[in-house]
């Protein structure tokens, strides 16, 4: 073989970079061992970069293209290196390709609840994620900044960081934009804009930018969601006679679903719990709503109870008879004045004609007559 051909296959003429790992943004093109030769093809697909590291300096970018590296071609690098256009020798030079392309579906969210003043609910803690989309769009600068000397930079090596810095961004607008917790899901665009401003400013200082930002959840403690869901239980029953019906209706029906509640026994108040709302549905009318004239009423007084009573005769009781049926004794002659009788309440044995109840029924009788005059 000739020495020259030997030579040539010492020296690497081709230079390019496919991936296929979804998340490496940065490569190092390894040159152990190898030198780049003049006029050799460089080739930087769509959705990458190539920047070239001299001597720890950076030196040229390469946008998308197939390149011949010679000194017209490489501009910075032949004023690094003081070569002239007679330039035909090897050179040992450090190229990065960069992916310029979209890394989407990135995860955010907080990790800890976020205080703020809500103008309805007051002091109230709340969480959110969502997702992101980042890009690199100064190749250069995210070397300097980020990658440093790092052969193969992944993106989970920079997403925990780019999380915080939209963490950040998020708890500041979201306490400062006084939107109420209520209204923020119909503002999720806008304080999604809001957001994505702040953070690609930030951002931009490593070479990189935002192009979309998305708030999927914005969400409350578990204790002010179940207040929540009550209240709109409350507002779907419209009163507190519906919410009390439909809240039995809701124990029925877990009633129902419980096997182990006691087969009979959860049937038995299952049936009791329904026929009593069915017996208020039916006091309050056909719909189900009593007037608003009737529902400001009190209900009327139960009637008073009737008493019935026992009498004493000849060391023995009988009885209880009602009052009416007292009357008729009292027109038959069974009842006098001085009949003994006694009732629940009362206070030992009495003549008749002593109670106020009874005394009545003897003025519909003439008095006994007077006696008959001495003669």
């Amino acid at each position: 073989m000739p020495i020259f051909d030997f030579l040539s296959g010492q020296f690497i003429d081709v230079i390019h970079w496919t991936d296929d790992t979804r998340d490496t943004m940065v490569w190092r093109f390894e040159r152990e061992g190898h030198e780049i030769k003049y006029g050799a093809k460089l080739t930087v697909r769509e959705g990458q970069a190539a920047v070239f590291v001299h001597e720890g300096q950076l030196a040229d970018v390469f946008t998308p293209g197939l390149y011949m590296l010679e000194t017209n071609n490489m501009p910075v690098m032949t004023s690094l290196q003081h070569w002239d256009h007679g330039f035909r020798s090897p050179f040992k030079s450090e190229i990065y390709f960069i992916a310029t392309t979209r890394f989407t579906n990135l995860k955010w969210g907080t990790k800890s609840p976020i205080m703020l003043r809500d103008p309805e609910f007051g002091p109230t803690r709340i969480r959110a994620f969502g997702t992101y989309t980042v890009r690199v769009a100064e190749p250069a600068r995210f070397l300097s900044e980020i990658v440093g000397t790092d052969g193969e930079f992944t993106m989970d090596e920079i997403s925990y960081q780019i999380r915080n810095i939209i963490v950040q961004a998020f708890s500041r607008i979201i306490a400062g934009s006084g939107i109420p917790v209520l209204d923020m899901a119909a503002n999720t665009r806008d304080l999604g804009k809001l957001v994505a401003g702040e953070i690609t400013g930030i951002v931009s200082e490593y070479g990189l930018e935002i192009p979309e930002f998305y708030i999927e959840n914005i969400s409350l403690p578990t204790t002010v969601e179940a207040a929540l869901d009550k209240r709109t239980s409350m507002g779907i029953a419209g009163d507190l006679s519906r919410f009390t019906q439909y809240s039995t209706a809701e124990a029925m029906t877990a009633a129902a679903k419980n096997p182990s509640g006691g087969g009979g026994i959860g049937a038995g108040l299952g049936m009791g719990m329904g026929m009593a709302m069915a017996q208020q549905m039916a006091d309050q009318g056909p719909w189900g709503a009593r007037p608003a004239q009737e529902q400001g009423q009190a209900a009327p007084p139960p009637p008073p109870v009737e008493h019935v009573w026992h009498i004493a005769e000849g060391g023995q009781t009988h009885g209880p008879y009602s009052k009416a049926r007292l009357g008729r004794m009292v027109t038959e002659g069974g009842l006098t004045r001085d009949t003994l009788v006694w009732t629940a309440g009362q206070d030992g044995w009495k003549r008749a004609e002593d109670v106020a109840e009874l005394a009545q029924l003897f003025t519909v009788m003439p008095p006994p007559p007077p006696p008959p005059p001495d003669a």
